[in-house]
This record gives C-alpha cells, sequence and structure tokens, in this order.
C-alpha cells in the first residue's frame, strides 16, 4: 500500500506549486488589459485586442519560424548523438567511464552565460561567425544530455539477453535494432525528443551569444519587454511561448509515466 502524504506535506506543495505559476497568471492576466502602460490592479478594463496586434507582427512571426527551425534541427541532432552515446556508455564498461558520464552531461547543469561565453570564444577561435547554425550547436549541447538521459535509463530496463537472442536467431544487426531495440526505446526517445524541443525552442542566453543578427523568439521577447507601450503584446506573445513549450513537457512526462507503468514501476507496495 502506498502511505498518503500527510495534510501539511500536501499543503507546502500547494504552496510551492501556487509560488512557481503566480507570475504566470499576472501575464495572462494583463495580456487581456486595455491599458498599455501600466500593471494596475484589477486591470481598468479587459479586451483581446493586443492578440490581432501581436499576430500581426511580421517581426515575431519570423522570429518564432527561427526558433522552430532552430529546435527542430537541435532536437534531431541531440536524437542521433543522444542515442548513440546512450547506447554505447549501456553497452560497454572500460576506464573512465564515469568520467565520461559526468563529462557529456555538465553541459546542462551548468549556467547558460558560461556555455554561451565558452561557446561563442571557440566559435570566433575557429573563425566562424555566429548564425542559424551556431545556434544550433550551442542547443545541441544541452538537447544531447536530455536524450541521453531519457534513452540511457531505458536501456538499463531493457535486459541484453534480448538482442542476443535476436542475433542467435539470424538477425543482423539493423534488424535487431529496427524490432528489438527501437520498439524498447521509442517512448524514451520520443519524450527526450520534446522535451530538447522545449528546451531549445525557449533558451535565450546561449542563443544570446551564438545568434549574431539572428533573433530567436526569446531574443525577440527580451527586446520588446524595454518599450512599455509593448508590455500588452510581449505578455501574449510570453503566454503563446509557455503554451508552446508546455505541451511538449506535458506529453513527455505522460509518455515517460506510462512507459513506467508498462515495465511494471508504476506501482509502489
Amino acid at each position: 500500500m502506498t502511505a498518503k502524504p500527510s495534510l501539511a506535506l500536501r499543503a507546502t506543495a500547494i504552496a510551492g506549486i501556487v509560488f512557481l505559476h503566480f507570475p504566470l497568471l499576472v501575464i495572462l492576466l494583463y495580456a487581456f488589459t486595455t491599458e498599455d502602460r501600466t500593471y494596475q490592479f484589477p486591470p481598468p478594463g479587459l479586451t483581446l485586442k493586443w492578440f490581432g496586434i501581436a499576430f500581426a507582427r511580421a517581426d515575431m512571426w519570423d522570429a518564432l519560424w527561427l526558433s522552430v527551425r532552430v529546435a527542430a534541427v537541435a532536437t534531431l541532432v541531440a536524437l542521433v548523438l543522444g542515442t548513440m552515446v546512450a547506447g554505447a556508455m549501456y553497452r560497454f564498461n572500460f576506464l573512465g567511464k564515469d568520467v565520461i558520464t559526468l563529462s557529456f552531461i555538465l553541459p546542462i547543469a551548468l549556467p547558460g552565460i558560461l556555455t554561451g561565453i565558452a561557446l561563442l570564444t571557440s566559435i570566433k577561435r575557429v573563425g566562424l561567425e555566429p548564425s542559424f547554425w551556431t545556434i544550433v550547436i550551442g542547443h545541441a549541447t544541452f538537447c544531447v544530455v536530455t536524450v541521453y538521459n531519457n534513452v540511457v535509463a531505458r536501456f538499463r530496463r531493457m535486459s541484453y539477453s534480448q538482442i542476443e537472442a535476436s542475433m542467435d536467431l539470424g538477425a543482423d544487426w539493423f534488424q535487431t535494432f529496427r524490432h528489438v531495440v527501437l520498439p524498447s526505446v521509442a517512448t524514451a526517445l520520443l519524450a527526450g525528443g520534446m522535451l530538447a524541443f522545449a528546451l531549445s525552442f525557449d533558451e535565450v542566453i546561449v542563443t544570446t551569444f551564438t545568434a549574431g543578427s539572428d533573433k530567436t523568439l526569446p531574443i525577440w521577447f527580451l527586446g520588446e519587454l524595454f518599450k512599455p507601450r509593448e508590455r500588452p503584446v510581449t505578455n501574449v506573445v510570453a503566454i503563446f511561448v509557455t503554451a508552446v513549450t508546455f505541451v511538449p513537457i506535458l506529453l513527455s512526462q505522460r509518455l515517460t509515466q506510462s512507459a513506467e507503468d508498462l515495465h511494471g514501476g508504476g506501482k509502489t507496495t
């Protein structure tokens, strides 16, 4: 039987959730205000006109499209590299494996400004100019970690005897990967890919150092924050960014939870 949490623990959890999400509720409320320069409460009136103004901005759509392209390419790179590294770390034991694992996951733990400065220095040192591809490289450094963590955890729950049995029955490596390995890690790949996309889509600091003159949606958003008359428009875009990142994270959590239940990890006795 699973022990029920105490009333104090539940109250603390609810208070923490409210504390974390209250600023988002403020942004949501003032995306509908009729005034463009004030945050007075209660709002003097409510309107939908700011949504029309925001979605009519060509520069916003250009920034959005760039963010989507960067996130998609960075996620694709992360899926390939993260899966390959996860398979190697799962299959082989060698001297220094723990050090390599730590080095691999370190970028996601470092402050974004350190990663951004390091990437910009490296890019300049090899003679490259900040562009679309440098943004992709910067985002891939932490997206790979997200995919790796999901896939290697799934590999550890999969018995290697399944792969050996497939080989013993005459399947080559591609058939084994397609019919045995891929079905076992498919949900982990999908969950890791969606998390990577969400992280890449709203990344600001690393993008700032690697973007050059290109503006992704988060950078566009930061620029608009310094224009007082554009506050309701930035609130609308903030809601849009939150929704775009929330959906993949929610789906990823659902997929991970379903996979754990399938493998018998959803019950605690």
